[in-house]
């Protein structure tokens, strides 16, 4: 039997999807922000859930009517269908993407510590255990180590076949790293981790040989974009892996479906950037340019990576403060 009570607590959730259904009844679905429409599409499936428990109840059969008006007047909504426009790309890219990294950053800043945290201990293991060193980077890498020569010569030659090489990997690996999440989180902590490590040990090792700067003015222009993108596709993972874990309020499946919305969102605008750091990496990083040009090419390309992510933030403060109190606390 159908409790008041839990009556009562799934009212909330009705009550949204009709606020939502009401606005993209009067003003259509382009009125509703992303994070609104993957709302609407949650609670669509949350209220079928709970129509098919209030049907099993004789007792129900206010709550069942007006469920089943509620669900048709959604399905209505949910399965509209439209076409994907470039403006709506344009828009994703210019207007949103900055709005969900700026929503799930906290998952970005974890996973940048993890990163962090093997970059230290590689580097202090390094320091104090030189076969440590050897066993992570390998005798081929060692020698040219030791010898003073950058391992990346051959990189330039290879042309357009190394972009390409170099682009799939980097999106291979930054799709591993988000995929990790579905681990409980296991495998994107370990990617992390790891890469941390081994940059943590390479860059002890060039240090130690004196060839900090042939090291660090490689990894400059396509670092900018490339170290981001792994912080930020293990930001999405650790994101499904809460998702998974820690379910709150909704069912694990509708939990898992939501995290996984923000995480593939949040993946899909580091393509464009790992294709570009790719290409860096092919052409220019290993290239004969004077070191001056490729730090400052880093430079400027991290500073437009800020600069994107950070956009649009006093007018969505400014949005946020014009919301009417008693409405916000309802929403």
């Amino acid at each position: 039997m159908i409790s008041n009570r839990w009556i009562e607590q799934r009212q909330g959730l009705w009550q949204r999807l009709d606020m939502l259904l009401v606005q993209a009844e009067s003003s259509g679905l382009k009125s509703l922000s992303g994070d609104e429409l993957r709302e609407l599409g949650l609670l669509y499936r949350q209220v079928a859930q709970d129509l098919s428990a209030v049907r099993a109840d004789r007792g129900s059969r206010t709550q069942e009517e007006y469920l089943n008006l509620l669900l048709a007047r959604a399905h209505n909504r949910v399965y509209s269908g439209r076409k994907l426009e470039a403006r709506q790309v344009v828009r994703f890219f210019a207007v949103e993407y900055p709005r969900i990294f700026r929503r799930l950053f906290p998952y970005v800043a974890v996973s940048v510590m993890i990163f962090l945290a093997g970059a230290a201990l590689g580097a202090l293991l390094s320091f104090s255990r030189p076969a440590f060193e050897r066993m992570v980077l390998g005798p081929t890498l060692v020698a040219s180590i030791e010898k003073h020569e950058m391992w990346t010569k051959n990189l330039l030659s290879a042309g357009p076949q190394a972009s390409t090489w170099i682009m799939t990997n980097n999106i291979s690996v930054g799709f591993m790293t988000f995929a990790g999440g579905m681990l409980a989180g296991l495998g994107t902590l370990y990617l992390l981790f790891f890469n941390g490590l081994q940059l943590g040990v390479v860059g002890t090792a060039c240090a130690q040989a004196r060839m900090a700067l042939d090291l660090w003015s490689f990894v400059a222009s396509h670092g900018a974009l490339e170290l981001p993108s792994i912080f930020i596709t293990g930001g999405a993972g650790l994101r499904l892996a809460t998702g998974m874990l820690f379910p709150g309020i909704y069912t694990r499946r509708d939990s898992l479906t939501r995290a996984a919305v923000d995480a593939i969102r949040l993946v899909a605008g580091m393509v464009p950037l790992l294709v570009i750091a790719g290409t860096l990496e092919a052409f220019l990083s290993p290239s004969g340019a004077p070191v001056a040009v490729k730090f400052l090419t880093g430079a400027v390309l991290l500073l437009g990576l800020g600069l994107w992510l950070t956009s649009g933030q006093g007018s969505e403060h400014r949005a946020q403060g014009s919301v009417v109190p008693g409405l916000k606390a309802q929403i």
